[in-house]
């Protein structure tokens, strides 16, 4: 398995990645603070006299203002293949009293800054709704059903996939490639050093030069610990042996 376009679209605009906005009939991009809530719509947060908030500010008698978010993926490692860009369309307005509590409680279960402590004063939050999302990568373009998109989940390793990768890399190379290659079998070449990628909840993507093999956990994994008792016979050559 591998994750889908919905929890791909889900994974880049949950937070964790720099976002840009186009606003209408605005000047543009804007680099913007963003989460996702549980419902897949986005938060940002936003310096209340700034200009992104008076760009924001509704026109013409509206409640709120269309715009669209722009997310570019990081990836983790030099050379990891990168999960694309997700451009997401709506419509974001301003909240004040319970909503704005209830928004920066949501806001901080991915991103605890101080500046949520700060919103009605110096920091304004805003709440968009989605009604259009794109994901494009390899040049290829995949329109996702809004609703698809709002009942995925984002991938719970994203946050920590470099450190997950970098760990393996520094501390259980050997044991990782020998199970790469057994998991290959003779699709492995003498010579081959697998090296990990990229990772996810569904297996991660190894590298073989010039090659590159999809290796799938035996379910998704749902954490960092989760992952890391799913892998713990892999990497303890003891607990392999018995």
């Amino acid at each position: 398995m591998q994750p889908s376009p919905s929890e791909i679209a889900r994974t880049l605009a949950a937070g964790h990645l720099p976002a840009v906005a186009h606003i209408a009939c605005r000047p543009g991009p804007v680099p913007v603070r963003h989460v996702t809530d549980t419902q897949g719509r986005i938060l940002l947060l936003v310096p209340a006299e700034g200009t992104l908030a008076a760009a924001l500010r509704p026109q013409d008698g509206n409640d709120d203002t269309a715009l669209v978010l722009d997310i570019r993926d990081v990836p983790p490692m030099a050379a990891s293949p990168s999960l694309g860009r997700v451009w997401v369309s709506g419509w974001a307005a301003r909240l004040d009293g319970e909503d704005a509590r209830a928004a920066a409680l949501d806001y901080a279960d991915t991103d605890a800054t101080g500046d949520l402590l700060d919103i009605g004063g110096s920091q304004a939050i805003y709440r968009m709704d989605v009604a259009e999302v794109r994901w494009e990568r390899n040049e290829k373009l995949v329109e996702i059903d809004p609703d698809d998109y709002a009942e995925a989940s984002p991938d719970p390793l994203r946050a920590v996939e470099f450190d997950l990768i970098a760990d393996l890399a520094d501390h259980h190379d050997e044991e990782m490639s020998d199970y790469v290659r057994r998991q290959l079998g003779k699709a492995a070449r003498p010579g081959d050093d697998p090296k990990v990628v990229r990772m996810d909840r569904y297996g991660f993507l190894v590298r073989l030069g010039g090659r590159s093999a999809r290796l799938a956990f035996p379910r998704p994994v749902t954490d960092r610990h989760d992952l890391a008792h799913l892998l713990h016979p892999i990497l303890c050559r003891r607990c392999t042996a018995a």
